[in-house]
């Protein structure tokens, strides 16, 4: 079990910096998510095929639709949370694309009939306390940062139905078969998005394409790599609890990058969020102890 708390921490750690990339990245939201799962796509594509052909042509005549629909969450999910930076805080934003737990919670106990005890629901209860109070301070801001949190929100949602499919699938599929179409998928949809929408792809700052480049290969590659190994060990819903460590780091580097100085609801919020993930994994350590 220390296995899968150390990936799934090197995972929560590699994420906490994308909003830090994506906020000195001078280039419009769509464009950034699309370089994001471009540039992963072309990371992770030539290694899968090289080492799980057979694996992914049997995934994409087995699973293609539910592939497919990952890929569709996942793209939605960095357009809509990617626009939010432009309206609200990395604290606000991180917060709320990361409050999907309830969401993943109720669908896996319909889907996949995954039980939750008291210690992983207070566990949960705490984090979302936890990030309600970091985000409190924004939304009596205006309208501006509460456009922001509706779009973390939704791209919570998205998240959520991310996580969902990647638990059913991640039982039988290795990891670079499955992130290979996800990511591909994924990077499709957002590049038609971006032409349809008529962004340009070219002349940027040349810092820009640097923090596109570290995007890709820090959270994405990296990051979210280790969140997806994960699935394949533990619930769904103990990993987007996990995740929810993602703010505590991304408003640290925030202060220590862009100089958003953290409020002490924030501090506070991110000690919360720290005793609920260890609330819930306690129980979480105590299943894989029996098994």
């Amino acid at each position: 079990m220390a296995r899968q708390h150390l990936v799934l921490t090197l995972g929560i750690v590699s994420i906490s910096f994308a909003a830090i990339f994506i906020r000195l990245a001078d280039a419009p939201p769509l464009v950034i998510a699309t370089y994001r799962m471009c540039l992963a796509s072309l990371v992770v594509g030539p290694a899968a095929w090289i080492h799980s052909k057979q694996e992914i042509r049997h995934l994409v005549k087995k699973n293609l639709t539910a592939t497919l629909l990952s890929g569709a969450f996942l793209a939605l999910h960095f357009a809509l949370w990617i626009a939010s930076l432009s309206y609200t805080t990395v604290a606000s934003s991180v917060v709320l694309v990361t409050v999907n737990p309830i969401f993943v919670a109720i669908a896996s106990y319909f889907l996949f009939s995954e039980k939750l005890s008291r210690q992983t629901i207070l566990g949960i209860v705490v984090c979302v306390v936890g990030a309600v109070l970091i985000g409190y301070g924004d939304w009596r801001v205006g309208p501006q940062p509460l456009l922001g949190d509706l779009l973390a929100l939704l791209g919570a949602l998205a998240s959520a139905g991310y996580f969902l499919i990647g638990r059913k699938l991640r039982q039988t599929t290795g990891l670079l078969s499955y992130a290979c179409l996800v990511y591909s998928s994924a990077a499709l949809i957002l590049l038609v998005s971006t032409v349809a929408f008529g962004y340009r792809l070219f002349g940027y700052p040349a810092s820009t394409y640097v923090m596109l480049g570290l995007l890709a290969l820090v959270p994405q590659v990296l990051g979210h790599l280790s969140l997806n190994w994960s699935l394949r060990f533990v619930s769904a819903t103990l990993v987007t609890v996990a995740v929810l460590g993602e703010p505590v780091g991304a408003t640290g580097l925030a202060f220590a990058i862009l100089g958003e100085v953290p409020t002490f609801s924030q501090i506070g919020g991110g000690i919360l969020i720290l005793t609920g993930i260890f609330v819930a994994f306690g129980r979480s350590r105590a299943q894989m102890r029996q098994r």
